[in-house]
């Protein structure tokens, strides 16, 4: 390697480095000048997340070499406020919360920065064509061009006073250091004398290997600390289930899909990567992979694990009333089929962090949505005991479940543990792709039935899901689906069968729903069918069906309060009518372009299927008066930091942006639960409600004043007043406790559920969110391609804790439903990259309005429940019944690109 000088400027700064001139600029700004306000999302152009202004141009900081930055400038996130007008564009990106995980953040306004240069008043199209090469996976892009747009029109941060937090557009607690490049995720930050791990993974979806002589290898490769295979793992095996143990940390002889870990490499990062695949002593021998679960001949005697010969890892059930009688005599029927294929996450953060051990004690960095599994499974398979573990969560560059399960943490863990060296990694992107959980893929054959009169009577439900290589959240896809397939309907007779079956394939785990966007997929379909049969509007058929409060589920339980499904499709009516007569017009004038509009509803149970999973936090006040929020609760964009920040405050009752948060850290927080099916805002929140309350009963004693008296922080004072008098607590006198606070207020919340009977029946979740959502699309009937014009949301939230927060979360919903209408599959060894993978553009979403319905939750802090995962669901369905009435083609397949929408319309006469 030839080292060159390179001379050159950095947001105003001259450097002059010895480097290899072909080194990316992203790698120099990142590990040679620490500007990690740059982000690496796929290091080949795609994502944009690395944009950066050369000489005011926009560029992707990895595509260029540093042999091309002699003489030139380069601004980065970090200097961008020092331009003109750019501080007051960091602030609308704050403002309109255009930052939700926040590592694209960087590279849209870098992408803003070079259009509003040439264009100071650009609008939503020039905005969109500007910013198009960034991808985002979590905002649905709404909220950026508006921040965009704009930009000279100047609104005023919201700073809710006392006791008013819970329902503000307050800014994001953690929002400012999105926005200036000082946020810090999983690849940003690690000792400065840390090696670097490599994993090695098996090109092969179905093998068996063994190993050479692994210590010649460290022995003959200089920079080479260790090699370390599953013999160095002491308890070689993980899965979310304390029963389904089934996935290594590094295999053990078998391969059972391709991107499974067989070695890591632990050394200096240029030795690591040094070493050619080829020249490792692995010896391979490849077998027949089992790719097919969908029927039953398919499985071939071959079986993915020994103890399941069936290839089945669960099932699940509902039966409630009689279906098949109720069908068989049911006046009106619709029947089909439905397909899934796998869908890639595709967060723009791919997996990264470090490890370092302190004694008998390991610390581990990393991007994460479940600190405390994490934690538990990392000390098991090291052999440690869970308090020798410590997981310091970074910030989330995006999750949707796909960082719930394990993947660096064990691997850096082992080796600093072994080495006694700090060990940092990073996935590259089709590394991360290869080897992280997918949405499982779905077979599905329903059938519906009602009376003339539009009343449902039966719904029979069969479900397959292919749940890859190992188990993961495979159980949770089985039991929730039977619970959720008959929608947000009262149907009196139910029978709905799942099953999660093994493949070789990548494992199928968490994504945003949890099996529900599948099954909405069939139940919406065929209430659409079933109201065209009976010659009913779409939206009335819905209407008359929709559950509300004193009627029953499938699973028998009867909901008590907040059922706002009907008042959703209240909301959408005048749109509705209007935007179908509209499209019924279109079409009457039009040929090769066509217009409809569709509809579809979603209902979803708020936390874990009929199991405890409480939450627990913590509110405390130092001498100096700083308040810190204890927070098990990761966010991973959604907002919850912020959320949990107000509702703390209002129970205490002081302003919110008084409220520190402390983020996840299994040392310093209690366990608040996994980020994941929608609970965070009704869980975690009601226990962070409890704690401020908690904290403002201890503070209240300590005065001797009344429920009725309001709090003043004014320094390391809290003056307490009342209708008798006005006290001062002198924190600097109070005796230190946990963490130098001197009182502290915690909160636990478990909602109640019950457990399912052998029949499904019981009271699977203590309350549901529920939606629906309508979609205009044209469709060009000779090219086969549909786009999304129009999108309406109505979601009955319980209450918005902070409405620009919950727009956002309906906004990044639609984004991923849209993807998995028309464009996202994943094929594995194919797929592996964001050029081949498509997700939404900026340029593919539509204008959204989103309808907020607030329908409090008893149970809920201040009314809320959740609303993460019900934006996506009832997307799809939405687009789906516009494309019907568009060409009266019902598609049952997704994504439904232009070969197969332009194969449908052949078949159907088009």
């Amino acid at each position: 390697m030839t080292l060159a000088t390179v001379a050159f400027s950095v947001n105003g700064r001259q450097v002059s480095l010895e480097v290899d001139p072909r080194e990316r600029l992203s790698e120099t700004l990142r590990h040679r000048l620490g500007l990690t306000g740059t982000k690496v999302g796929c290091n080949a152009g795609d994502c944009g997340a690395c944009t950066v202004l050369v000489e005011g141009e926009q560029l992707c900081a990895c595509l260029l070499p540093c042999g091309q930055l002699p003489g030139k400038a380069v601004t980065t996130v970090e200097g961008l406020s020092e331009l003109p007008r750019m501080a007051a564009l960091q602030q609308e990106f704050l403002e309109h919360g255009a930052a939700q995980c926040g590592i694209c953040t960087p590279g849209m306004l870098m992408a803003a920065a070079a259009l509003l240069k040439k264009n100071p008043q650009p609008d939503k199209v020039q905005v969109q064509d500007a910013l198009g090469g960034v991808l985002c996976r979590c905002t649905g892009y709404q909220k950026i061009v508006e921040a965009v747009c704009s930009l000279g029109q100047p609104q005023q941060a919201v700073v809710p006073p006392a006791g008013a937090a819970v329902g503000a557009r307050m800014v994001k607690t953690d929002g400012a250091a999105k926005i200036n490049g000082a946020e810090l995720y999983g690849a940003d930050t690690a000792p400065e004398d840390a090696l670097w791990l490599r994993v090695i993974r098996s090109p092969h979806a179905r093998a068996t290997f063994s190993l050479g002589d692994l210590p010649k290898l460290v022995a003959d490769t200089p920079g080479l600390a260790a090699v370390l295979s599953a013999a160095d793992v002491p308890g070689n095996a993980f899965g979310v289930y304390p029963t389904l143990k089934d996935q290594p940390v590094l295999a053990d002889g078998v391969v059972r899909y391709r991107g499974e870990a067989v070695l890591a490499l632990v050394g200096e990062r240029a030795a690591i990567w040094a070493l050619a695949e080829e020249a490792l002593p692995i010896t391979w021998q490849v077998e027949d992979a089992l790719d097919d679960c969908w029927v039953a001949d398919a499985v071939d005697g071959r079986q993915v694990h020994a103890q399941h010969p069936d290839n089945v890892l669960a099932r699940g059930h509902v039966d409630k009333g009689d279906a098949e009688a109720a069908l068989a005599t049911a006046e009106v029927v619709a029947e089909g089929s439905f397909a899934t294929p796998f869908i890639e996450h595709a967060y723009i953060e791919p997996e990264a962090g470090y490890a370092l051990r302190r004694g008998d004690r390991l610390e581990i960095w990393a991007t994460t949505q479940a600190p405390y599994m994490d934690r538990d499974e990392t000390a098991l398979v090291l052999g440690l005991d869970k308090e020798q573990v410590r997981i310091i969560p970074s910030a989330c560059g995006g999750g949707f479940g796909g960082k719930l399960d394990l993947s660096i943490q064990p691997l850096v863990g082992l080796a600093a543990w072994r080495l006694d060296r700090p060990v940092r990694g990073e996935y590259s992107r089709p590394e991360s792709m290869m080897s992280s959980t997918k949405r499982h893929p779905s077979r599905i054959t329903a059938r519906l039935g009602c009376r003339r009169d539009g009343k449902l009577t039966a719904l029979r439900f069969h479900g397959i899901f292919d749940t890859g290589a190992y188990a993961s959240w495979g159980p949770t896809v089985s039991d929730r689906v039977p619970v959720h397939c008959s929608g947000p309907y009262v149907i009196p007779h139910v029978l709905a069968d799942t099953e999660a079956r093994f493949t070789n394939a990548p494992p199928s785990g968490a994504f945003r729903g949890f099996g529900v966007p599948q099954a909405a997929l069939a139940n919406e379909g065929l209430m659409d069918d079933l109201a065209e049969q009976i010659g009913m509007d779409p939206l009335e058929f819905r209407y008359l069906n929709a559950i509300r409060a004193g009627q029953a589920t499938a699973t028998g339980q009867v909901l008590q309060a907040s059922v706002g499904l009907d008042k959703c499709i209240e909301a959408l009516r005048p749109d509705w009518q209007a935007l179908r007569q509209a499209a019924e017009e279109f079409n009457a004038e039009s040929g090769r372009l066509r217009r409809g509009v569709g509809i579809g509803c979603v209902w979803y149970g708020c936390g874990n299927t009929s199991m405890s999973n409480p939450s627990t936090l913590s509110l405390g006040i130092d001498r100096q008066g700083k308040i810190t929020l204890y927070n098990g609760a990761v966010d991973i964009g959604q907002g919850s930091n912020t959320v949990m920040a107000q509702i703390a405050a209002d129970g205490l009752g002081l302003p919110a942006d008084l409220i520190h948060v402390v983020m996840g850290d299994t040392a310093l927080t209690a366990d608040a639960g996994k980020t994941s099916a929608s609970r965070q805002t009704f869980i975690s929140g009601k226990a962070a409600e409890l704690a401020g309350r908690d904290l403002r009963q201890k503070i209240l004693r300590l005065a001797n004043a009344g429920k009725a008296a309001t709090l003043e922080l004014s320094g390391s004072r809290i003056l307490v007043s009342d209708d008798v008098d006005v006290r001062t607590i002198e924190l600097a006198h109070l005796p230190l406790g946990e963490n130098g606070d001197v009182v502290r207020g915690s909160g636990t919340f478990d909602p109640p559920s019950t457990a399912l009977d052998e029949h499904g029946q019981g009271d699977p979740y203590a309350t549901y969110g529920f939606a629906a959502q309508i979609a205009e699309v044209e469709v060009d009937v000779e090219l086969g391609t549909v786009k999304v014009l129009r999108l309406i949301a109505a979601h009955d939230v319980g209450r918005a804790v902070n409405p620009t927060l919950v727009e956002g979360q309906i906004h990044g919903g639609i984004a991923q439903g849209l993807g998995l209408a028309l464009m996202e599959e994943y094929l594995p060894g194919r797929t592996e990259n964001l050029h081949d993978y498509l997700i939404p553009t900026i340029g593919d979403m539509p204008e959204i309005k989103s309808i907020l319905i607030e329908d409090p939750e008893p149970l809920g802090p201040y009314g809320a429940k959740g609303v993460g995962e019900h934006s996506l669901i009832a997307t799809a369905p939405a687009i789906f019944g516009g494309v019907y009435q568009a060409t009266a083609v019902r598609l049952r397949e997704t994504p439904a690109t232009p070969d197969r929408v332009r194969a449908a319309l052949r078949a159907a006469g088009f």
